[in-house]
This record gives C-alpha cells, sequence and structure tokens, in this order.
C-alpha cells in the first residue's frame, strides 16, 4: 500500500521513513523521540515536523494522509477502563472496518482485557512512553481520566464519604498533561509510511465544565473538570478533526437500547435526561469516526430513559443536530 500526505494549497510533499519492528513499532536502536540521550538529528526532525503541522492546520491548511480502503488504524487509550475497554472490544469485533489499538497503564490492566499484542503499556505523562502505541495509527480516541479514591473508613452515618487523588494521578497531571501529551503525539507527522498526523481525534470528557462550584471539582481538591475544559480547549485550538463527547453520568447498562440526546453548554444537567449508558458513549465514540458530521464538533450526551422514545440508529443525523464547535 502506497501512502502519501498532502497539504491543500500548499505544492509540498511532506514525509519520513523510520525502520520499524514487526509489531509497527518504532525500532529503539535507530529512532530517538524527546527525552531520549541519543540521536539529536532525530529529536530535530521530530520537533521540526510537530511545529510545521501546528503551523500549517492553524492556518487553516488541512494536512491530510490518503491511503486505500485497508481497515483503519484506532488507538483507544485509557482501554483498561470501564468505558475504553469497551471501545476497544467493539473496535476488535469489527475487523472488517478497524485494527484496534489499547493502551494502559499497567501490565495488570492488560492482562485484564485480553494481553493482546496490540495493547501497549505507557504513561501518558510521559511522552515518550506513548509514541510507540501511536506509530501509523489513523485515529485516536482518548478514554483516559483521573479517578478520585474514597478515604478509608467511611462511615455513612457522619455524612459524605471524602476522596483523594493518588500521589501523579492528580487531574491536572491525567486530565491535562496526559491528555495534551496524546494530542501533541497524535498531531506530529508520524514517522511511518502515513506520513500525516492521525485523521481525527474523539475526546471523551464530562458534563459540567460550564460551572466551577460542580461538585465533581471538589473531590480530593482536584477540579477535575476545570482540567477536563482545558484540555477540550487544547484539542480544539490544535487543528487536528476532533470530535469531542461531553458525557452525562455514566451507567454499567446494555447499550443500544435508548434514545440518544445531545446538547450544549450543560443544558442536560438541567433535565431529567442527565446519564448515558457506558456502551453507548463506546458506540457514539466508534461512530464519530465514520461522519463528516462529528467533526469539529462539541456535544453534552445523554439518553432516554430505556423504554422511552426511539433507540438511536442513525447517527449521522444525530451528529447534524450539533452546531458548537466547542
Amino acid at each position: 500500500m502506497t501512502t502519501t500526505a498532502t497539504v491543500t494549497r500548499v505544492p509540498m510533499i511532506f514525509s519520513g521513513h523510520f525502520p520499524f519492528n514487526k509489531s509497527c513499532c518504532a525500532s529503539q536502536s535507530t529512532v530517538y523521540f524527546l527525552g531520549s540521550s541519543s540521536s539529536t538529528s532525530s529529536r530535530s526532525l521530530f520537533s521540526s515536523s510537530l511545529t510545521t503541522t501546528k503551523r500549517l492546520r492553524r492556518a487553516g491548511f488541512a494536512v491530510l494522509a490518503s491511503n486505500s480502503m485497508a481497515p483503519s488504524i484506532v488507538l483507544v487509550t485509557g482501554a483498561g477502563g470501564r468505558t475504553g475497554s469497551i471501545v476497544y472490544k467493539k473496535l476488535k469485533e469489527r475487523s472488517e472496518q478497524y485494527v484496534a489499538r489499547g493502551l494502559v497503564r499497567t501490565e495488570e490492566s492488560k492482562e485484564k482485557i485480553g494481553g493482546a499484542e496490540d495493547v501497549f503499556v505507557g504513561d501518558i505523562r510521559e511522552s515518550e512512553s506513548i509514541f510507540p502505541a501511536i506509530q501509523g495509527i489513523d485515529s485516536l480516541i482518548i478514554l483516559t481520566s483521573g479517578v478520585p479514591k474514597m478515604k478509608p473508613g467511611f462511615d455513612p452515618s457522619k455524612g459524605r464519604p471524602e476522596f483523594y487523588f493518588e500521589d501523579g494521578a492528580f487531574p491536572e497531571q491525567v486530565d491535562w498533561i496526559g491528555q495534551k501529551n496524546q494530542i501533541d503525539a497524535g498531531e506530529t507527522l508520524v514517522p511511518s509510511s502515513k506520513a500525516a498526523g492521525v485523521k481525527q481525534i474523539v475526546l471523551v470528557g464530562s458534563m459540567g465544565g460550564t460551572n466551577l462550584n460542580h461538585p465533581l471539582n471538589s473531590l480530593g481538591g482536584g477540579n477535575i473538570l476545570v482540567w477536563k475544559r482545558k484540555a477540550e480547549q487544547y484539542l480544539a485550538d490544535s487543528g487536528v478533526p476532533y470530535t469531542i463527547i461531553r458525557a452525562g453520568g455514566l451507567q454499567d447498562k446494555e447499550g443500544g437500547v435508548r434514545e440518544l440526546l445531545v446538547g450544549k453548554d450543560d443544558e442536560l444537567l438541567q433535565t431529567e435526561t442527565r446519564t448515558i449508558a457506558r456502551a453507548d458513549v463506546a458506540e457514539v465514540c466508534i461512530q464519530a469516526l465514520q461522519y463528516e458530521e462529528a467533526q469539529f464538533k462539541a456535544f453534552d450526551l445523554a439518553s432516554k430513559p430505556e423504554g422511552t422514545g426511539t433507540a438511536t440508529t442513525d447517527f449521522k443525523s444525530l451528529f447534524s443536530q450539533v452546531t458548537a464547535r466547542f
């Protein structure tokens, strides 16, 4: 398969060719990235490619990768989480359309979702550790998130539980720095046969970000919605085709049986329809890769209660209802 990168309205072709091993990861003996002590020229090329791509996209030029009708390679980060694992599984089930990859934080998480070779272990807080997973992908679905933990010894008779974040896992580190690292990596001119960066980034966040006093911000003193919102803005400003999904309260229920609702600016939080099944969020993530109507858009997502309305099957129509870019 031959792939070229074309910059619309710019008479140039950008390409990069680096050695790869059988797992499509850059060879550690010949390619060095940020944080490496060797190969200054490789680091300079990476930095230059990233800068060039950002400038072109933010100037309004489209940086595109053209290829055949081969299955699209999609990386799901946070693939060990409850929603991320569903997305990863759904992609695996659609092998005629997608080549699924997962990124998890630990070997334990990798084993939990099957331990396949297409699941990478990396730390999103460290840029260089996620590059092996991101090499040559077409799309990126970001499902990483800071997770508050309940302090031990909670007594329900004494009020609400208290929460904390583990050292190194505060929302600023995970939901801002970690997501920013992923977005930056997705923007680069990936050194593979696919010369341009990812075609689309889907980022899953949460409703409530318009309210600084939202209760989620007080959990563990993490201001989690503040940092999520900052990452969303960074993605929207990047120039990469994006879809930002701000999910309502997540439920571990069957998907595909409810009517889905989209909104903006937390309007759905003022209604009785403020929740959604994780399986439905996962499906919307994948469907967003298929329709131009989902690109360069951000929306809140919830659903009607099961048994009311009509189960959503026309996702093009659903995305067409969205008018907000952020």
